[in-house]
């Protein structure tokens, strides 16, 4: 037995705790034990650590209820569909369809697309998308050549003379889920010649260009998948150069856009089963907790990142791209699988839940950029700089304005389907995430097993699985217990066994099952107020594994009319949004009505029409809460807050549920704890304001760390060049003044913004706008607070008027006024 094996041996007799009764044994068990091989199934080679759990071949699982209806929504909606709406998927023009690997379209668009879409058809047995993914795939294998390169020919030299790597990592991925569905030996081939062409490239060549270096994690999986049907040595040799070549997850988080921090977070754990080293295990919890430490803190599984994670942007009114989305549910699949630690499910049914539905409209036929926890309209304007990138960002397109999105949205649900079961090394079954379906699986003594799943997790909260078997079969059967849940309840036939627990767990039934058992688990699901204290102490409401936001009514209006069949939306609030939670003190969960609606689950539940739970509460208006000049719901402000309005019943739903959201809450108190909310003591304007930049940079108490800082907001006046320029502040009340502070923004080597080539300060008296009495010239300095000092002044407002140098334009990262 080697290290690791024993290592998770002791672990998990040091967890054991087992109740014997008539039916057999159950168990609390922090993982499956790994010191055994699965006899059916294809886990990790020695020396790879040995697998938790193993992934059940497709087609293995058939989902049912709500999430087969996803599926089938996905295949009729966008993403079945977009063939007839992406220009980079015409076939005759694709540079993975062509044999010699040359056409217009060669980069990640394509497979990004496939990786989903062929596994839609794999889980549903849908025979028309299988076979269009099958003459996809043929295509590509076609495009090999001898030296084991395939697809477009372009990207062999597209980075300065260099290979980029980064699409066929997605290609790699379509090459396994087509293989584990159907077997087809040209997968192993391919993959096979191709990492030997990998494998004679220098180590460099794994940390060239911007995309492959920061994801080659991927790569790395898919030479292990290899490895695992091959047994051929001289992969790990791959292995161990492209882990020495690549960016460095197991040392840190190494890059802040938030699909790389999506999918590169987990790159030094995926490496871990080679190398054995406690921390590369540990590397990707410890990449988690800091990107979450400080940009997660909120409900819903995401983290913001609207494109990068910037220093000062934490609020909840920020969010997370659907590529995010999707990419962190498969890296919690994964984890799951490579740990055996049931708290990378937790996660992955979290966002699943909670985030990704409302990344979609109801029908799945568009999506959006930016998911946001607070969220209160979505129009097609821009939103930056709250939102990192200017133009259309929130409203719903099916198009190419979410370029990247739009086609890698596709493997969200296919992938969460597959790993609903997974198999163990006990030759046993392992219920991972919860959803109504059948498995087919051998178990045991080589017994053929189906197990019928009959829930509306995570609407309600029982489960029951039937056994159907032609002979009694004696295998284990683990059931994930929910890191939320502390009195799991699981009966055998009727007969009852109480399970208590509180660390992350999955409770162990071995016994001799018989044609008919069936199997109940309850996962008793209790109202909890999360508090969150690095987010101004923000009020979050859970039930289960569902968080809640504000129903907010909401007005779908149609624009665009670039294709009636694919229309692009607008999401506009119908009703008040500012409230507050008025909350009892001593015990907050009381403070909500629980409402459930009996009968069948609505195939698609989530919708505010259609969820069967819904919470009832009280509020209070905030009135000075408000949204900013783009529309983005104004910043959280500490709690508990002041408000002399009524108190009002407001009605709660799912997340997933709520296209327009409000999940982060304020709470009213009283007291003198408790803060009035107040709008912006300060009321900027300018001359100019470049759309991606804003006046709220004036003021927002960020230290710039240089004047060429990226990191934090700004104020410009780009495009303007050479021209005379003017900002001002304009306050609340008259307010003596007798210094200002100006940090110049100066981006030097990056673009054409340089510092003034003179400014003057004015303050206002009446209609009139007269220069201060300065006792030296206003100051021109980089990567410092330029200070002038004046003679006392009474005003409403100053105003800074600044010459741009001839040619560049220039703006402020910050103004201080004392």
């Amino acid at each position: 037995m080697n290290s690791i094996a024993l290592t998770l041996r002791l672990v998990t007799l040091c967890l054991f705790a087992s109740i014997t009764a008539g039916f057999g044994q159950v168990a609390l068990v922090d993982r499956p034990v790994s010191t055994a091989t699965n006899s059916f199934y294809i886990g990790n080679r020695p020396p790879l650590a040995p697998s938790p759990f193993y992934k059940l071949p497709i087609g293995s699982i058939t989902p049912r209820g709500w999430l087969r209806h996803q599926l089938e929504m996905e295949r009729d909606g966008m993403t079945g569909h977009l063939e007839q709406i992406s220009p980079w998927l015409d076939f005759d023009k694709s540079a993975w369809t062509d044999p010699q690997g040359r056409g217009k379209y060669g980069w990640e668009e394509m497979p990004y697309w496939l990786k989903g879409y062929g596994d839609l058809g794999y889980v549903l047995k849908d025979q028309a998308i299988t076979a269009e993914a099958k003459k996809w795939i043929m295509a590509a294998l076609a495009t090999q050549r001898e030296d084991g390169w395939f697809g477009p020919r372009e990207l062999l030299t597209s980075l300065d003379g260099k290979p980029d790597l980064w699409p066929h990592m997605l290609m790699l991925n379509i090459l396994q889920s087509y293989y584990e569905a159907f077997g087809d030996p040209r997968v192993i081939e391919l993959m096979g010649r191709y990492f030997k062409w990998e494998n004679t490239l220098p180590v460099s060549a794994f940390g060239e260009g911007y995309w492959p270096k920061i994801r080659f994690g991927d790569n790395l999986e898919s030479v292990f998948w290899l490895y695992n049907r091959t047994g051929d040595g001289w992969l790990l040799d791959l292995a161990r150069k492209i882990h020495a070549g690549m960016a460095r997850w197991d040392e840190d988080v190494i890059n802040w856009h938030n699909v790389n921090v999506s999918q590169g977070f987990r790159a030094g754990t995926i490496f871990w089963m080679l190398s054995h080293d406690p921390r590369h295990l540990a590397s990707a919890e410890r990449n988690y907790d800091k990107v979450f430490a400080t940009y997660g803190q909120f409900p819903g599984g995401g983290f913001v990142g609207d494109e990068n994670s910037r220093p000062g942007y934490t609020d909840p009114r920020g969010g997370i791209e659907t590529c995010g989305i999707v990419e962190l549910m498969h890296s919690f699949e994964m984890l799951t699988k490579i740990t055996g630690q049931s708290v990378w499910a937790d996660r992955c049914e979290e966002i699943a839940f909670n985030s990704f539905p409302a990344a979609q409209t109801a029908d799945e036929k568009a999506l959006h950029y930016v998911t946001c926890a607070n969220q209160i309209q979505l129009d097609r304007d821009n939103k930056s700089p709250e939102i990192q990138n200017g133009g259309t960002m929130v409203s719903y397109s099916p198009f190419e304005v979410y370029r990247c999105c739009q086609h890698n949205v596709s493997h969200g649900w296919p992938y969460y389907a597959e790993e609903l079961w997974l198999a163990t090394p006990d030759n046993g079954l392992c219920a991972s995430l919860y959803a109504a379906c059948e498995v087919s699986a051998k178990v045991g003594d080589a017994a053929d097993v189906k197990i019928t799943e009959e829930t509306d997790y995570p609407f309600r909260d029982t489960v029951k699985l039937t056994i159907s078997t032609a002979h009694p079969a004696k295998f284990p059967l683990y059931l994930r217990v929910p890191r939320w849940c502390d009195a799991a309840e699981v009966s055998i036939n009727g007969e009852a066994a109480k399970v208590k627990s509180k660390l992350p767990a999955f409770t162990l039934l071995e016994r001799e099952w018989r044609d008919g058992d069936t199997v109940t688990l309850r996962l008793p699901m209790k109202l909890a107020v999360r508090r969150w204290p690095k987010n101004q102490d923000a009020a979050s409401v859970d039930f289960g594994p569902l968080s809640f936001s504000l129903e907010i009514k909401e007005r779908f209006a149609s624009y665009g009319g670039r294709n009636a069949k694919w229309p692009e939306w607008e999401v506009f609030p119908q009703s008040p949004w500012n409230y507050g939670l008025v909350l009892d003190e001593q015990n907050p969960a009381s403070s909500f009505k629980l409402i459930q609606t009996a009968g069948p689950l609505a195939p698609q539940p989530f919708t505010p029409e259609t969820t069967p739970i819904k919470l009832e509460a009280l509020g209070r208006r905030i009135p000075q809460w408000q949204a900013d000049g783009n529309n983005v719901i104004g910043k959280l402000q500490p709690s508990p807050v002041l408000s002399d309005q009524p108190e009002e019943k407001i009605t709660l739903i799912p997340m997933g549920a709520a296209r327009l959201r409000l999940s982060m809450f304020p709470v009213i108190g009283s007291g003198p704890g408790a803060h009035a909310w107040t709008a912006s003591a300060l009321k900027a304007s300018a001359s100019h304001c470049f759309e991606g930049d804003t006046l709220e940079a004036l003021d927002d108490g960020l230290e710039p760390a240089s004047s060429n800082d990226h990191n934090i907001p700004r104020f410009t006046w780009w495009d303007h060049r050479g021209t005379k320029e003017w900002v001002q502040l304009n306050f609340a009340q008259p307010k003596g003044v007798s210094a200002v502070q100006v940090y110049w923004f100066d981006d030097t080597g990056n673009g054409e913004c340089r510092l003034p080539a003179s400014w003057r300060l004015f303050y206002k008296v009446g209609d009139e706008w007269k220069n201060v009495a300065a006792s030296a010239a206003a100051p021109v300095a980089a990567d410092k607070w330029n200070s002038l000092s004046f003679r006392p002044v009474a005003t409403a407002a100053l105003r800074i008027e600044a010459q741009l140098q001839p040619g560049y334009s220039g703006g402020l990262l910050g103004w201080r006024v004392k």
